[in-house]
């Protein structure tokens, strides 16, 4: 997608998500803790599969929810009920609208009606008597969970504990190394192709251009229900679409770079740390917030919950001596007053010389 274009928001693997196309990448995780009904693992078609009796169904309408391997050697949430929610609509579930194309093709946005349809559902089949809930999402996934964290702590009764991860989804908005706002172009495009303003933070819009108001730097200002940010200070996804996209800069001089670190000059890194610089500038808001959580590496990645070697394993990348699972673990159940962990600059950190 070139320069001044909307219509997509990243996913993972330094794709862009298609704005009709279902895909695995950028969803979000539902997760009600253990209940005395508790689930039932079974093996199905390369995947996990979860299913759960509610009280009140038959044992033919059990509730099946697909969840990753991963999550099963994590100790903290193993027998948590998990959903996947498959990431389809281009803009993070926010986008309520209808449209027209030019060979006039009726066009439907309506990610924010999935959104409320999927959350209705999971109620329905029992996330409504869950004692704890999170919610997480990667990438794309993770914009959507700083969007629709509030909404949905407000599912849930006061008394039950209710808390977001977004993960790799912390999209900065500067200038790419040509001096364009590559990303607020194309941000800018989702916003105003989808109607997207219709879920953003009223205080921000009250202020604010709505594309600025769909960045987490802004998003975050907003949210009051407790919130873990995972992430890397040098986002692969970011530095190959964000600070050195296609057509910023001459011939193939950033080409190996952005798909390696390992491969940049000692200039190149520099630019690089410049990132970093902003990055953690942005993050300031949520470094002070009480309750809140961070994760966030030097390792040069995009993802980080979403996969074991990640997540939790002997190669994890890991900062005060823990692996993403510990630190998340930590925050959520309250075993640490402050987990917020801000990695020093690349290549500092040994731990992700596995990755």
């Amino acid at each position: 997608m070139g320069h001044g274009h909307g219509g997509n928001v990243p996913g993972p693997a330094g794709r862009l998500r298609s704005l009709t196309t279902c895909g695995n990448g950028g969803g979000g995780l539902f997760s009600g803790a253990h209940r005395a009904d508790a689930p039932h693992r079974r093996e199905g078609e390369g995947r996990s599969v979860l299913g759960w009796k509610p009280a009140g169904l038959p044992l033919s309408e059990r509730f099946r929810l697909r969840i990753s391997q991963l999550d099963r050697i994590s100790s903290d949430f193993y027998n948590w009920n998990k959903v996947f929610v498959r990431y389809c609509d281009g803009a993070s579930f926010s986008g309520d609208a209808e449209g027209e194309a030019q060979d006039g093709t009726k066009l439907f946005f309506r990610g924010s009606r999935i959104w409320d349809a999927v959350v209705d559902e999971l109620m329905g089949k029992g996330m409504d008597t869950a004692k704890q809930a999170l919610l997480a999402g990667c990438s794309a996934g993770g914009l959507a969970t700083l969007v629709h964290c509030d909404n949905f702590r407000a599912r849930f009764p006061q008394e039950v504990p209710v808390k977001c991860l977004p993960d790799g989804g912390f999209f900065l908005d500067i200038k790419d190394l040509s001096g364009e706002r590559h990303m607020r172009s194309m941000f800018s495009g989702v916003v105003q192709l989808q109607n997207v303003s219709k879920v953003l933070p009223k205080d921000c819009l009250a202020k604010k251009d709505p594309t600025e108001c769909f960045f987490p730097a802004e998003l975050v200002k907003s949210i009051s229900t407790p919130t873990f940010i995972v992430n890397s200070e040098y986002d692969s996804w970011q530095i190959a679409n964000v600070v050195a996209p296609d057509g910023s800069y001459p011939g193939d001089t950033w080409s190996n770079c952005r798909a390696n670190i390992q491969n940049c000059s000692s200039k190149q890194i520099d630019v690089l740390h410049g990132f970093r610089r902003e990055f953690i500038r942005d993050l300031k808001v949520a470094e002070g917030e009480r309750g809140w959580g961070l994760f966030i590496d030097s390792c040069f990645t995009h993802c980080q919950t979403q996969s074991s070697d990640r997540w939790h394993s002997p190669t994890s990348p890991r900062l005060g001596n823990q692996t993403v699972a510990e630190a998340v673990g930590d925050w959520y159940f309250g075993r640490r007053r402050v987990v917020k962990q801000i990695d020093c600059k690349y290549p500092c950190n040994p731990t992700c010389s596995s990755q």
